[in-house]
């Protein structure tokens, strides 16, 4: 009977095996795994031994921090890959920008790849934890913080499949062991009910001991903080209450096998004060527990000669890839962004050995035009500034030399832009800044040189930037480059920021009440920053369209693109722009880029098209459910289109 019970277990236990990372010791407790435990007995009998067991909890955690893992990345129009990578770099989330989804096989199938087992680990842990007879030298104080910690990753787990499935089963508890087919064949819920049920857990985690701060940062940094469920929390609700959730008449015909609507076709504005609510929540927790714009003091570092325009970007950027940025609110230490930064690096010289300076991951022409002027506002809207021939040729003069080397002949477009442009994107003549002896004055320092035979030029296989432009702010300043490659100081991927739940605050308060001044003030404070004028300002002064921020749909238009900017290259696009319903017009967009493969100026900064991107709508705003899948569950059913 004993044997048959550990054998009925193993079928519905499933063990992470996951790689030592070797960052440092702050990563080592996601990298425990339980050894092969026999019994569940067995495996919550100590402290040892179930601390285990909630680290294989967390390990089930997406790895953004690698650009084929982090589904947004490539997913959408944000960032492409030369075609001749399929081979070494066969990205699944690449292969969804280029029309790629099928039922047969989903890609980046997290409904058959992870994410279920890793709510039936979760279920384990919180069934038997919970049970004070268990684990008997467990404190209260880590009993409550373990469940809370667990129940808010159970959450997550729940949030991540939701975000691509729209409605989903709950998996509230583990199926019984004895259960008859009824029972197992379970079935879609609504997603009013799910998204319920996802908050109920987080406000659970929450009022566990989970920490507002890490007490033992030397061994436990990444773990769940109270700031993290909080934002986790806005981030969900604001996803609720945008258009593809709320009031989507789309789908009001989509039910359950029992007959229940899937989506509620009524917009209910009440959504947006429950997101605006929890992001200002989630603010307060945040700034209660120190987070803050990064402080970059160039003071502190004495022995760079660098200009103001060189502090403000390298502020900008090290506020996204500084370890342990004081902005981060959850960083995962799991994840380093080592590979990825490799990917994004341009040849900055002759020296550079080819693939560790890989320069393929690249963006397209509509991303740098994405970006705002030098004034603030978007490069179509500004009076003051002509860019209808962005796409001549014009040549830096002296300065301008901070953000374009001096004498270089480059594109109109990359002139007289804002400093996050300049902090994300690297281009033919732009100046890329780093942490070593050649860079201690910023008027000597590394350039851009991207033409077919320059050192960032086209000229290996598999190895070029697709666009021209590169990923500058995926790469921490400090790094070199020797004979023998190049060194990357790794970070945690962030994958909630500071500017993150300012943005959630703004929009959901704008959609709830319109314009407002406490709008206006977080917004500002991430404009700030960047070293412009507030919203309203800048809107007056330079815009063709100044009444804009006054309206809700002005300002609605204007946050969105400050999310957009702000969040560059962080894997958020992707998932704004379907949560918004405007996928089916930037995913319908040819994606652009420079003649790379060309040699001569005017042949360069010549527009080719490199794909012509096709999203289906309705269709393409959810994933498929395997077709596998709902033969083995007939009480499944398809999504819409699929």
């Amino acid at each position: 009977m004993k044997n048959l019970q550990i054998k009925k277990i193993k079928r519905y236990l499933i063990y992470l095996s996951v790689s030592t990372i070797g960052f440092s010791a702050c990563a080592d407790y996601i990298d425990v795994v339980p050894d092969n435990v026999a019994t569940i007995d067995n495996a919550f009998s100590l402290r040892n031994e179930a601390e285990k067991f909630l680290f294989t909890c967390y390990a089930w955690l997406p790895n953004n921090a690698d650009a084929q893992s982090n589904t947004g990345f490539l997913a959408g129009d944000e960032v492409w890959i030369p075609v001749a990578q399929r081979e070494i770099y066969p990205a699944n989330n690449w292969r969804i920008a280029r029309g790629g989804q099928n039922v047969n096989a989903p890609l980046v199938d997290t409904w058959r790849s992870g994410m279920w087992t890793a709510i039936r680990d979760c279920n384990i842990f919180l069934e038997n934890v919970s049970n004070t007879s268990k684990v008997p030298d467990l404190s209260s104080e880590d009993r409550s913080r373990w469940i809370g910690e667990v129940m808010f990753l159970k959450a997550y787990y729940h949030y991540i499949l939701m975000r691509q499935y729209g409605p989903i089963p709950l998996a509230r508890t583990n199926t019984p062991l004895d259960a008859n087919q009824q029972e197992v064949r379970v079935t879609q819920r609504p997603v009013d009910e799910v998204v319920n049920y996802i908050v109920s857990l987080l406000d659970s985690a929450s009022n566990s001991a989970v920490p507002l701060i890490i007490p033992d940062q030397a061994s436990e940094l990444g773990r769940v903080t109270k700031p993290i469920i909080q934002a986790v929390k806005a981030e969900v609700l604001l996803t609720a209450a945008s258009p593809l959730f709320n009031g989507n008449s789309d789908f009001q015909a989509v039910r359950n096998k029992d007959g229940e609507p899937l989506f509620n076709p009524v917009y209910d504005a009440s959504k947006w004060t429950r997101a605006a609510e929890a992001a200002k929540a989630a603010i307060t927790a945040a700034e209660s527990a120190g987070t803050t714009f990064f402080p970059f003091r160039k003071t502190e570092y004495g022995q760079f000669k660098m200009s103001d325009e060189t502090a403000q970007i390298l502020g900008i950027n090290l506020g996204f890839n500084e370890r342990w940025s004081s902005e981060h609110i959850w960083a995962n230490p799991n994840y380093q962004a080592w590979n990825i930064q490799r990917d994004a690096m341009p040849l900055l010289t002759i020296d550079a050995v080819v693939g560790t300076a890989r320069q393929h991951l690249s963006a397209p022409i509509k991303i740098a035009e994405m970006f705002y002027t030098k004034n603030g506002v978007p490069i179509n809207e500004d009076k003051t500034l002509d860019f209808t021939n962005r796409f001549t040729l014009r040549t830096a003069k002296n300065e301008e030399r901070f953000h374009i080397k001096e004498g270089y002949t480059t594109a109109r477009l990359n002139y007289d832009r804002e400093s996050r442009f300049y902090a994300s994107l690297g281009f033919d003549g732009g100046i890329w800044f780093k942490f070593d002896t050649k860079s201690l004055s910023d008027e000597d320092t590394y350039y851009v040189q991207a033409k077919l035979n320059q050192p960032a030029g086209a000229n290996n296989h598999g190895w070029i930037n697709e666009t021209g432009y590169f990923l500058k702010k995926l790469v921490n300043w400090e790094q070199a480059f020797a004979s023998s490659g190049v060194s990357y100081k790794s970070y945690p991927w962030p994958t909630i920021r500071l500017s993150d739940i300012y943005l959630m605050y703004a929009e959901a308060l704008n959609e709830a009440n319109g314009p407002s001044t406490e709008v206006y003030t977080y917004l500002d404070r991430i404009r700030e920053r960047a070293g412009l004028a507030g919203i309203v300002e800048s809107w007056s002064s330079f815009s063709t369209n100044p009444s804009k921020p006054n309206t809700k749909d002005g300002l609605r238009e204007i946050i969105q693109r400050e999310r957009m900017i702000e969040l560059v290259f962080e894997g958020k696009r992707y998932w704004d722009l379907r949560r918004w319903k405007l996928a089916v017009n930037y995913f319908n967009q040819n994606i652009t880029g420079w003649s790379v493969n060309q040699e001569v100026t005017s042949d360069y900064y010549r527009l080719r098209t490199l794909y012509a991107q096709t999203f289906v709508a309705p269709r393409d705003y959810f994933w498929p459910i395997a077709q596998g899948e709902l033969t083995v569950n007939p009480s499944l059913m398809q999504n819409l289109g699929w």
